[in-house]
């Protein structure tokens, strides 16, 4: 049997007014999602359990099957381990976004997309002159970056993702809690430095915004996973993906990290790649996985065309590659589904029970409907506990699967 799971991140979303009461999803053209669904099952799973916040790193690690309750310790352990940084028991590592600063407003949560070419200086630079024997700053992709902490504190600190906070004043949404006052330090000695160096210059002349300030979050100490192969019995598999979240939980689950040339975990990325990559991955793995950010950060955005566009563009060159590979192995299933809800009135994620649809192998009787929001929710097919849905998908051998 060979699997195929893909996530196009952030697709699911509300109606507009500008769709004429469509949600992008319902008004983009997605032949190959929507035969998924007509021919196979279509239904609802919630990916954020209650008391959890609404994010790609606890939406993921649910909708692969593993419960946040007992697994989660947080976003930037997972980004950490793929940029190679080994935890101690002890360590706590951070998400370091480069952000935009005006004033006393967080303006820009990714300092206009920065470059990884650019944030790799500006992330070079903080670790020369703020590091020390408890802090150290390692480069990520784009404005994705990690701050790890080996200090005495443990780290009962509250602190707010920079995408929820587009707009709003710095002060009111500091980190809260143990250890905070050393993460703020932290935080307004790199606002200081950066404002001052030579590239933020360069960037505000040619009308770019400026990486003036750091923003951490997402922390978290070393999580033990078991990998997939131990919990699901699925010999090997392979992701593909820009984001270091996506690419740290797979390193977990002990599957291969494809690196496919011109994936930038943006709008701009190459989908035509993926899909041709994914394709490739299928004659040696078992299961591939494809991740795609770019409807998530259309959302983010507030562009509903651009989130229409991108999601024209998984199915037209990531699904439908290969939803046509998949038919050549004899035995197969795919799953298709957002990680969660990026709401474009709001322009953060949301924690709906997402849409998914799913066919092959033993998926049956067809649901007759196409992949929309709405259609998910008619089935009444319906997982509360979203990581149940993996089992679901890997072992169910008839249509009477709940």
């Amino acid at each position: 049997m060979k699997y195929a799971i893909i996530i196009a991140d952030g697709a699911s979303d509300y109606p507009l007014e500008e769709l004429g009461g469509k949600t992008p999803l319902e008004a983009a053209r997605t032949p190959h999602a929507d035969s998924i669904a007509t021919l196979g099952q279509i239904g609802t799973a919630q990916t954020i359990p209650r008391g959890f916040s609404p994010g790609s790193d606890i939406a993921t690690l649910c909708l692969l099957g593993y419960n946040p309750k007992k697994y989660y310790t947080g976003r930037a352990p997972l980004e950490a381990s793929n940029l190679g940084i080994e935890l101690g028991p002890r360590d706590w590592a951070f998400r370091c976004n480069l952000i935009t600063a005006r004033d006393s407003i967080l303006e820009d949560f990714s300092a206009g997309h920065i470059s990884t070419k650019e944030a790799q200086i500006f992330i070079a630079f903080l670790e020369k002159r703020l590091s020390d024997p408890y802090i150290h700053f390692y480069a990520g992709n784009s404005y994705r970056n990690i701050m790890l902490y080996k200090g005495p504190v443990d780290m009962k600190v509250r602190c707010v993702p920079p995408h929820d906070i587009m707009g709003k004043p710095i002060a009111e949404n500091l980190p809260k809690g143990r250890g905070s006052k050393l993460l703020i330090k932290v935080m307004e000695a790199a606002r200081s430095l950066l404002a001052r160096h030579e590239l933020n210059r360069e960037r505000i002349s040619i009308g770019k915004p400026p990486a003036n300030m750091i923003w951490l979050w997402g922390q978290g100490k070393s999580p033990s996973l078991p990998t997939f192969r131990e919990k699901y019995g699925v010999d090997s598999g392979a992701v593909i993906t820009a984001v270091d979240l996506i690419k740290g939980l797979a390193r977990y689950l002990g599957w291969d990290i494809i690196n496919v040339p011109g994936a930038t975990g943006y709008l701009d990325t190459d989908y035509r790649a993926k899909g041709h990559y994914a394709v490739e991955a299928l004659k040696t793995h078992d299961l591939v996985l494809v991740h795609v950010e770019a409807p998530d950060e259309a959302s983010h955005m507030g562009d509903a065309r651009e989130k229409i566009r991108a999601i024209e563009n998984i199915d037209t060159h990531i699904t439908g590659p290969l939803l046509e590979a998949l038919k050549g192995y004899g035995e197969y299933r795919v799953l298709l589904l957002p990680d969660h809800y990026t709401v474009i009135q709001k322009r953060t994620h949301s924690d709906e029970p997402v849409p998914f649809a799913l066919c092959g192998t033993g998926v049956g009787p067809g649901s007759g409907l196409t992949f929309t929001e709405a259609n998910a929710l008619s089935t009444g097919l319906s997982f509360k506990k979203g990581d149940k849905l993996m089992d679901y998908f890997l072992r169910s051998k008839s249509a009477a699967w709940l």
